[in-house]
């Protein structure tokens, strides 16, 4: 592969990390794609292996991404549907306010449900607080799996290929 495709995979790769931390991009996939057109290109069994353990690092994040803050949230008490309106205003803010809309839509609407549901701040607070917990460690948990199928393609592409 020359210079300027793993230049362009790396960026690639780098927008990807970026939509992990910033969900406006299907960061992790994006990352995954990227490494997919690598090792397409390189066409070799240590790209391919390549391939197969980053696939592996994104597929064990997306799937503790979905379990593991789920089931804190189910220990915190607060319910799904929360979750789900929290969701839909923050798309909503994302239109209406710009960069920092996503953010504030969700926290808006799963304090507004949490509120609407408990009927005291004193109860609903603590519960948007645990949403916002179990988004941050989703993001985390996800970023992890990028970052790891990253530095397995870095170390191939330095070490190996």
């Amino acid at each position: 592969m020359s210079g300027l495709g793993l230049f362009l995979v790396a960026v690639a790769i780098l927008v990807g990390l970026v939509g992990v931390i910033v969900p406006l991009l299907p960061g992790a996939l994006l990352v995954l794609a990227a490494i997919l057109a690598w090792a397409s290109q390189v066409d070799t069994t240590t790209a391919w292996v390549t391939f197969a353990v980053a696939a592996g690092f994104i597929v064990a994040s997306q799937v503790v991404k979905y379990t593991l803050p789920q089931r804190r949230l189910r220990d915190a008490g607060v319910p799904g549907r929360t979750l789900a309106f929290g969701a839909l205003l923050g798309i909503v803010g994302f239109f209406v306010v710009p960069v920092v809309g996503l953010f504030l839509g969700f926290v808006l609407g799963v304090y507004a449900a949490e509120r609407h549901r408990l009927d005291v701040h004193s109860m609903a607070w603590p519960s948007t607080k645990h949403a916002l917990r179990a988004v941050g460690l989703s993001i985390l948990i996800e970023l992890t799996g990028a970052l790891l199928a990253t530095a397995s393609w870095l170390l191939a592409v330095l070490f190996i290929v």
